[in-house]
């Protein structure tokens, strides 16, 4: 079946007149009942009740019909998605990163690639570290912003940006007036972190084994709003970014960590064999040259 049978079935359908939409599709009348009634006998039911010069679609039809037009509308967006995905100027990228990063990296990346190529689609999503890559080894999304760097021969990762890590304590922590600490310092205290499939997670584990321990994790969360929370409620520590915007009343103290790999590197991936549409290979090539 192809799509030219389609959207005949579909204009006859509209008019329920031969007639009329073989002269809406600029075709012989002819020519349009053969096409129907090839369409009927391959679907093995007739998709019009006929009387007299006029058809009316029946049960089978409206079905068929439904179908017909999910299809069309399927295949145009299919259409204009590959004809943006060529041009660098109007092109679609799926970008996915990890969540911490919507916040202050997506944006001004966004921003400074839109100030040079203003028409520029994105197609966003935030997720663990673990799952944005799965995304990408599916061909769900174009590349990803993501710290630790993936494992594997197969990705292609390029760091972009140091981002220096702090560990959160409640205001009323002993360690509380002191601007740095050294991670050593909390090896006998409380954590509270992501889970393990979220790359911070992965990098301050990693972290505390440099440290010379394993943090006693007593709460895990996916989002860092709710480890915020919790560590302002007095209930651990947590080994955080340091906070994009003015400190919230009763919130955590941020102390900076002394220990010298207490950062994360980030970096933009995509899959080494995989061909870039012109957009994403623009906005690759930006991001890789980013000053971070």
């Amino acid at each position: 079946m192809d799509v030219r049978e389609l959207t005949w079935f579909t204009t006859l359908a509209e008019t329920e007149h031969v007639t009329e939409a073989a002269a809406a599709l600029n075709i012989a009348q002819p020519t349009l009942s053969r096409a129907i009634a090839r369409l009927e006998r391959r679907l093995g039911t007739p998709l019009f009740d006929r009387t007299g010069h006029r058809l009316r679609l029946n049960s089978y039809g409206q079905v068929f019909q439904a179908h017909a037009l999910r299809a069309l509308d399927e295949l145009s967006a299919a259409e204009h998605r590959i004809a943006t995905l060529i041009d660098p100027e109007q092109g679609t990228v799926a970008l996915a990163f990890l969540h911490s990063f919507g916040t202050w990296l997506i944006p001004d990346l966004i921003r400074g690639y839109r100030e040079r190529v203003p028409k520029a689609h994105f197609l966003l999503r935030g997720d663990a570290a673990d799952v944005i890559l799965a995304d990408l080894r599916r061909g769900h999304v174009d590349l990803i912003v993501t710290s630790p760097e993936p494992g594997g021969e197969d990705v292609l990762w390029t760091p972009i940006e140091v981002e220096q890590l702090c560990v959160a304590v409640p205001s009323g922590h002993p360690l509380a007036r002191r601007k740095r600490v050294s991670l050593a310092e909390l090896a006998d205290a409380d954590f509270i972190a992501l889970r393990s499939e979220f790359g911070l997670r992965q990098t301050a584990d990693q972290l505390c084994r440099r440290a010379g321990f394993t943090p006693r994790i007593t709460f895990e969360s996916t989002e860092l709003a709710t480890v915020q929370g919790l560590v302002s409620a007095g209930l651990g520590v947590a080994i955080m970014p340091p906070p994009r915007s003015a400190s919230v009343p009763g919130g955590p103290v941020y102390l900076r960590l002394s220990d010298p790999e207490a950062h994360r590197t980030v970096g933009v991936a995509t899959l080494a064999a995989r061909h870039q549409a012109p957009a994403v290979e623009r906005f690759h090539e930006f991001v890789r040259s980013w000053p971070g």
